[in-house]
């Protein structure tokens, strides 16, 4: 389909934590067919996630804060995620490793990286790194809980395996970046290797 999408107009609408813009387009449907839309469109730039596991205790661990949006949609005052951040110029898994330690105080070693996917891509280019990485109580070097001066304001959550999925069953969990790789861990028997 080399040719079929023609960009006709590309206005910026927004520019503040990430880049909103409309975009009007021109492309051949897969039946041939002309057609010519107008959507708006979110970047944040790339990202990455992390599950932080540790066999020993069989825990893994989470991060509750407040989430605007969520807020803004439910009325939650927070939202139970796994470990990310935006890669800000790094490369994913360098990046992951600061994140960590900013939000959980914890040092760990290099992250195993797992898949990228797009999140949400009907309106947002946010692609995002996916990881795992042990950890023990041990790597605790600082008491995290974020970066003051980026408004974060971050509780440490430790569940089980069983414990997560039950919370997602619940709606407790409710991100999705979490759901995949508390799935993944499930489906490739993490806390058994």
């Amino acid at each position: 389909m080399s040719g079929a999408v023609k960009i006709l107009c590309r206005e910026i609408v927004s520019r503040g934590f990430g880049l909103l813009e409309r975009v009007t387009w021109r492309r051949r449907k897969f039946d041939g067919t002309p057609q010519e839309i107008t959507r708006e469109f979110y970047d944040t730039g790339p990202g990455a996630t992390i599950l932080l596991y540790d066999r020993e205790r069989r825990r893994i661990l989470l991060v509750r804060q407040f989430r605007p949006a969520v807020y803004l949609v439910e009325g939650r005052d927070s939202l139970l995620e796994t470990c990310a951040g935006k890669l800000e110029g790094a490369a994913a898994a360098e990046r992951i490793v600061m994140e960590v330690l900013e939000e959980t105080g914890l040092r760990i070693g290099a992250p195993t990286y797992l898949f990228s996917a797009y999140m949400s891509p009907g309106v947002y280019a946010e692609k995002i790194s996916f990881f795992i990485a042990p950890y023990s109580p041990r790597d605790r070097v600082t008491n995290g809980g974020g970066l003051a001066d980026e408004g974060e304001d971050i509780e440490i959550v430790e569940p089980t395996l069983d414990e997560a999925l039950a919370m997602i069953e619940t709606g407790e969990i409710a991100d999705a970046k979490t759901i995949l790789l508390i799935h993944y861990a499930v489906l490739h028997r993490l806390m058994e290797r």
